[in-house]
């Protein structure tokens, strides 16, 4: 039987056939799952068929194109992994990135290196087999180490080993993370602070994976973030140049990761397809956004989908089953209709429309998105997460990375989902909308993509449900981890931005820069001031945006970024500023520009940055 006409992965009949062997087996499945997939029961995997039911039954986007897929051709996604990567100089010796590429090869960890050793050295096997000319170093020469680099990374290597092997000890004894009588507090510990790619292989090598306890129940581990002095760092905290630098190494290390736990994905590309180039729905969220920021700058949502959750929340989240029950199919399909005509122009209705049909409008933009919300890059990457890596923690720190790699429109729709969906869940008492409830419904109407569709058996289809439902769960009972950048991902570009410092100090004779010379000599001698006063317990803190020239803060060591915003409006007091509107920022140094968090020890991060300046700016929520 081949799959619905827009069915995505899934075929409703197969999924009634799975739902009923669920319901029937006795015997555990062939194929290994994590415990957190068999905590989805029979129910809850019922209404995600259902809900599969509903799609098809709406009839959306019949006419809508199908989203062409293509695999990359061997060789070619190597290419484009080290283009992405930041890395093109090593197949392309005219490539603009020469300089930043040896920076960033400068910072990288020991599987790290190995994952662009592994690409670099298929794509130089690819140009061998096709007898063409290629100038790609050996992968040698590329990670050949310094005698005092080498005997340095060897020390920390253990270092990192002896600190990592006890934060992951217990791991592998088949209890379950969170389960009463089970688990360790090193499987509930995040670690931030070491590669997660690092981390995996020393489980690997000392560590036997087995299968996991069954989970009956519809918790989920409360994992820890150990209190790092320096502060979290969240999307969105950084300068869009140390972000580009973030992005580079995320990708480095989630395939160094994948590359670990014996994962290969085949990333797939989307060909060019007709798409609407205005309007609200089936229209690309770059487009929407485009339309958007002319009437609104700075919008980071679409205004439909803010609109949508509005609406339902105004409505009350106490309606029992809100996200589940569908609205009239032929008046969602009027009221879809209605909103594209008059949506922009203001006058659109919104007091008429019903709870339950506002949210399947807001399932149906989701769904006409022109391509997957999860991007058709990293879709299957996605997926493996839940059916290929071995415990909850790895799961976590792989979304995390996934996560950091979407495109921003993307990752800050998806974010602006979760937090809503987190809404309905905590009203569970009264709308009867669990976790569970709700990852199933919205599951498909994320993971259903066009394009996607296999012929696959009723077992797989009906284990890729219950990874997708899973994967839902996990995006939204750990966002906040999910979107915050680990630390030592924002170690690495500080590195980077100190090494280019350094380069950037050894090219001062060039005449161009002769000018900045003077500024950074000016700017120098404010820092030599500024890092005097550190030393005799005081930091100056600059606030140029509400006309406050500086202000002198003792330096403690309990002094955190929440106190110097305390002190700053307790002494303009005139201000109208909302203080949930304000952030101390970390300006130069090793970093570009960072909004702290307010739990930052300043005199922490001042031994991590000693160059540092200290900015209260307001921020856009």
């Amino acid at each position: 039987m081949t799959p619905g006409r827009r069915t995505g992965q899934y075929n409703v009949q197969r999924g009634k056939a799975a739902g009923a062997a669920l319901g029937s087996s006795s015997g555990k499945a062939p194929y290994q799952r994590c415990s957190s997939q068999d905590s989805l029961d029979e129910q809850a995997m019922v209404d995600y068929f259902k809900e599969v039911e509903i799609i098809q039954c709406s009839g959306d986007a019949e006419t809508q194109e199908d989203l062409q897929l293509k695999v990359a051709d061997e060789g070619e996604q190597e290419e484009a992994w080290l283009m992405e990567a930041g890395l093109a100089t090593l197949f392309d010796e005219s490539a603009s990135d020469g300089e930043d590429g040896i920076v960033l090869l400068s910072t990288l960890t020991r599987t790290q290196a190995a994952a662009v050793e592994r690409r670099v050295e298929t794509l130089k096997q690819t140009l061998r087999k096709r007898n063409k000319p290629y100038s790609v170093p050996d992968v040698r020469e590329i990670f050949k180490p310094s005698p005092a680099s080498q005997s340095k990374d060897e020390a920390g290597s253990t270092e990192r080993s002896g600190s990592n092997k006890q934060e992951v000890e217990g791991l592998g004894n088949g209890a379950r993370p969170g389960a009463p009588g089970g688990g360790t507090d090193a499987e509930m510990d995040i670690n931030l602070e070491v590669s997660f790619s690092e981390q995996a292989l020393i489980y690997k090598e000392g560590l036997k994976v087995t299968q996991p306890q069954n989970e009956a129940d519809d918790r989920l581990p409360d994992f820890k973030v150990s209190q790092d002095k320096t502060g979290q760092t969240r999307v969105g905290d950084l300068s869009a140049e140390d972000m580009k630098k973030v992005r580079r190494l995320v990708l480095i290390e989630m395939s160094a990761l994948f590359d670990t736990c014996g994962i290969e994905v085949k990333a797939h590309k989307a060909l060019k397809v007709k798409v609407r180039e205005s309007g609200l729905f089936g229209v690309s969220l770059s487009t929407l956004l485009e339309q958007d920021q002319r009437r609104i700058p700075g919008t980071k949502v679409p205004l439909i989908l803010q609109h949508l959750i509005s609406h339902i929340e105004e409505q009350g989240l106490d309606t029992e089953g809100v996200l589940r029950i569908p609205g009239a199919a032929t008046r969602v399909k009027a009221v879809c209709h209605e909103l594209e005509h008059k949506f922009y122009e203001g006058v659109f209705p919104w007091e008429s429309l019903k709870q339950h049909d506002t949210a399947s409008l807001l399932k149906l933009f989701i769904r006409e998105l022109p391509y997957p919300l999860l991007t058709v890059e990293y879709f299957n990457a996605f997926v493996s997460v839940l059916s290929e890596i071995p415990t909850g923690k790895y799961m976590l720190q792989a979304l995390n990375l996934l996560v950091l790699l979407l495109p921003k429109p993307n990752r800050d729709t998806l974010k602006a989902l979760m937090e809503f969906f987190q809404r309905v869940i905590d009203h569970k008492d009264r709308n009867k909308m669990t976790l569970n409830n709700v990852a199933v419904v919205m599951a498909p109407n994320i993971f259903m993509c066009k394009g996607f569709r296999s012929k696959i058996s009723e077992q797989q289809e009906f284990a890729m449900a219950t990874g997708t439902a899973n994967i839902v769960r996990l995006l939204i009972r750990y966002q906040n981890l999910l979107w915050t950048i680990p630390k030592f991902i924002l170690n690495q570009v500080r590195k980077q931005n100190m090494e280019n410092q350094r380069k950037m100090n050894r090219d001062r004779a060039v005449k161009k820069l002769l000018k900045k010379m003077a500024y950074d000599r000016e700017r120098a001698s404010n820092k030599q001031e500024s890092n005097a006063e550190a030393e005799g317990g005081f930091i100056r803190v600059q606030a140029p945006q509400f006309s406050m020239v500086s202000m002198a803060v003792q330096l403690t060591e309990d002094l955190k970024a929440s106190d110097v915003l305390t002190r700053f409006l307790s002494q303009e007091r005139t201000l109208s500023v909302k203080r949930e509107d304000l952030c101390l920022y970390e300006m130069g140094g090793n970093i570009k520009e960072r909004c702290l968090d307010e739990e930052t020890y300043i005199k922490a991060l001042l031994e991590l940055n000693p160059s540092a300046e200290w900015v209260i700016k307001s921020v856009q929520h």
